[in-house]
């Protein structure tokens, strides 16, 4: 009976297996779109290079994707770093499912189609307007709570569009879309942003609509402004009166609770990371941190991070983190400053020198004798092009600076 049984466990695992095998993504680009609203979908473009691999499209961004699973007739693609996934049922070349984010409750229907490279369907008689420049922006203009500014920043070759849009607290990193009469569409996935900029264009006039998966949407205007600027990122956040220092004091992944007043710290320059593992910014910033720090030429610099997790238990949480420095390489300490929110009034409590946390990702730079030297707001991923180099030269410059005092 036992020898029976085992044989019959062996013979539907080896089914199922087989099953397994037999289903698996077409090879070739795909289209793929996510339903933000009734009457909007967000289209993107991804490349399945394998049956366990693919990679996923943004103007000039490419999101190397390996995580892909099967079960029966459903399969599970978890991008890079990030915790959303996508889990769609495969049949007949087309994939039906849902981009979900579990610790948000976020469910977003997904679909995709195989043999598709077109991003957006052009419609009319091409484009009639041209958005290439720099564009004066404000989100919610109505709405004084939900207001703020930016700079859209935009190429136009034909139909095409690619570009940014740059806030204070950070950019929407690669955008790609088409123009058609004077109908202008952006998008961007990466597993974190899922964004949807459409708009109309009068002249040098913009009137659109931004949406943020299917939990958010809102109005925004523009006008072409070659001259425009944003407040500078190092004057946005800053200590309190009567404060000259940072100090914090969270646990690592070990359960050891790290403080600037730690050995590894003292009589050195640091830099404090306030981030998220689940910030696209964050990760770009992380990026040039982590290379920098990796291939140091001195010794008197530390990095630290504090992470301000939306997870609901710190287990998820670290997970999260380790995450982020496993695919990246990071190798200074990230701390577990909060879980449950990603509430900026929260993370504003946790350090209470701060006059507020504005963005995701902000950096604190402090010299040797432990002063606050300067506090960045937000950053200028390479999606912003010179703006990105402008950061990377400043950053250089005034940590080797620091360095030499």
């Amino acid at each position: 009976m036992k020898k029976s049984l085992v044989f019959l466990i062996s013979f539907f695992l080896l089914m199922s297996c087989q099953y397994d095998e037999q289903i698996a993504l077409e090879k070739g680009v795909w289209r793929a779109e996510l339903q933000v609203a009734n009457d909007e979908v967000l289209p993107f473009n991804f490349e399945v290079t394998s049956r366990e691999a693919l990679k996923i499209f943004n103007a000039d961004e490419v999101i190397l994707v390996n995580d892909i699973t099967y079960l029966n007739d459903t399969v599970v693609i978890k991008t890079p770093v990030f915790e959303g996934y996508i889990e769609a049922i495969l049949k007949d070349g087309t994939l039906k499912g849902h981009f979900i984010k579990e610790s948000l409750d976020r469910v977003v229907p997904f679909s995709a189609n195989a043999n598709d490279e077109n991003r957006f369907i052009v419609f009319g008689d091409g484009a009639n307007q041209d958005i290439s420049g720099n564009w004066e922006a404000v989100f919610s203009p109505d709405v004084e709570e939900d207001r703020y500014i930016a700079k859209g920043v935009f190429k136009q070759n034909g139909n095409k569009v690619t570009g940014t849009f740059r806030t204070t607290t950070g950019d929407y990193r690669y955008l790609e879309g088409a123009m058609y009469d004077n109908k202008i569409k952006l998008s961007t996935f990466d597993g974190a942003h899922a964004f949807l900029f459409t708009a109309e264009v009068k002249g040098d006039n913009m009137t659109g609509t931004f949406y943020s998966g299917n939990h958010w949407k809102e109005p925004f205007i523009a006008k072409r402004n070659d001259d425009y600027e944003l407040p500078d990122a190092n004057n946005l956040t800053f200590l309190k009166d009567g404060y000259k220092t940072l100090e914090f004091a969270f646990p690592d992944a070990g359960g050891n609770i790290v403080s600037l007043s730690d050995d590894q710290f003292k009589d050195k320059v640091v830099v404090v990371q306030v981030m998220g593992s689940w910030c696209p910014n964050c990760l770009d910033e992380s990026k040039y941190y982590a290379e920098y720090y990796n291939t140091r030429s001195s010794d008197d610099i530390e990095f630290i991070a504090l992470a301000f997790e939306y997870a609901k238990t710190k287990e998820k949480a670290f997970n999260s983190i380790k995450r982020l420095k496993d695919d990246i390489g990071i190798k200074y300490p990230i701390l577990l400053a909060q879980y449950g929110t990603s509430s900026k009034q929260k993370a504003q409590e946790k350090l209470p020198m701060l006059n507020h946390v504005l963005s995701y990702p902000t950096s604190i730079f402090i010299d040797k004798q432990g002063e606050v030297r300067k506090i960045h707001t937000g950053f200028n991923g390479p999606a912003t092009g010179d703006k990105f180099t402008e950061f990377k030269n400043e950053f250089t410059s005034f940590v080797e600076g620091l360095l030499n005092e």
